[in-house]
């Protein structure tokens, strides 16, 4: 008879184990990986520093599993926070006895503490057993993520700029025009939630009153700029 398996946030302790797990398997779910434990380790205290949640899943005291998580804030086409899923690992020995599904339900508990309406996973696309593990759990293709390492979109974009071309960098001002837009929209969330728990209607949601809290911000950011213009040349 099996041991139960416990999900629960993973202490300093266990780290390492978690590193060595992640080391033992590849991104697509074999067993050929060849990465450093202690690299991954740094990896995982990064995650935690920003603010991203280890769970393992533990049995018989040893580390069979874990999944990395961090909420991901509203953002420009959801008004809510999302659950996003970095990676959900179970070593092959326990596999298809639960262990995967139990880490998601501790996930679960995570994303109503959060608010969010939606979980996000990006398995790697050669893992074809985690592909298929979140499709019978609900889990549906998205739009496909892209990345490029910073120098690298630096250099492409240097290569292909326009002679007269100019580009300006806002700081100051660009970012209290953001925070202002931000305190809006943080505004606008939270009358939708407390709706929510009220049980009133959300929606379709009457953006009027965000638009008029965001002409003002605007309005009072260029009176800013021109009082510090004309503080300047003067």
């Amino acid at each position: 008879m099996r041991a139960a398996v416990t999900v629960r946030p993973a202490t300093e302790d266990d780290l390492l184990e978690v590193a060595e797990l992640a080391a033992s398997v590849a991104p697509d779910g074999t067993t050929t990986a060849a990465a450093d434990p202690g690299r991954l380790c740094e990896h995982l205290s990064v995650l935690l520093a920003a603010g991203g949640e280890v769970l393992v899943a533990v049995e018989d005291g040893a580390v069979v599993g874990f999944l990395l998580v961090r909420v991901l804030g509203p953002r420009f086409y959801a008004l809510t926070p999302s659950l996003y899923v970095d990676a959900i690992l179970v070593a092959p020995r326990t596999r298809r006895h639960g262990v995967g599904r139990s880490l998601l339900v501790a996930a679960l508990d995570l994303a109503a503490e959060a608010g969010a309406e939606n979980i996000y996973c990006a398995p790697a696309p050669g893992a074809r057993e985690m592909h298929r593990f979140l499709a019978r759990l609900g889990f549906a293709p998205a739009a496909g993520h892209r990345v490029v390492a910073v120098p690298v979109l630096e250099r492409r974009l240097a290569q292909g700029a326009s002679p007269g071309a100019t580009v300006v960098r806002r700081r100051d001002g660009g970012r209290r025009r953001r925070d202002a837009t931000r305190a809006a929209i943080e505004d606008l969330v939270a009358r939708r939630r407390r709706a929510r728990e009220a049980g009133l209607p959300t929606g379709p949601v009457d953006l009027r009153a965000f638009q008029v809290e965001h002409a003002a911000a605007e309005a009072a950011h260029r009176a800013g700029t021109e009082a510090e213009q004309t503080s300047n040349a003067s």
